[in-house]
């Protein structure tokens, strides 16, 4: 995959910038997991995070007698248009993702300015 910088993968997916002509496009990143790709800004992952924290607060199974062996429910996402059904344990591995994604962009972008000075 000489189009792409990896970002981010774990056992779930993954989060790339493309790249063309050799110069790395780092206005959005592209995200891939259960067969669906996203393709955001920086602006939407931090929002897309703090989606996926407020999902992880609901899906508290304490009391219930299923113990997170649920069906599953659906998962707002930045695009207005679009929720995703997940499960609270692949819920988990998208939070890692986006968490680790976000972490290694802002690294990446605090490293570069950091550099200039």
């Amino acid at each position: 995959m000489e189009n792409v910088e990896q970002i981010y993968v774990n056992d779930f997916g993954l989060s790339f910038y493309w790249r063309k002509e050799d110069e790395v496009l780092k206005d959005r990143v592209q995200i891939v997991f259960k067969e669906t790709g996203f393709y955001l800004s920086l602006a939407e992952i931090i929002r897309f995070s703090e989606m996926i924290a407020d999902a992880c607060k609901k899906t508290d199974c304490g009391t219930c007698c299923n113990r997170s062996r649920c069906h599953k429910f659906l998962l707002k996402t930045p695009l207005r248009e679009i929720d995703l059904a997940v499960s609270s344990g692949e819920l988990v591995k998208i939070k890692d993702l986006i968490e680790g994604t976000l972490f290694h962009v802002q690294l990446i972008d605090y490293l570069s300015r950091l550099s200039l000075n």
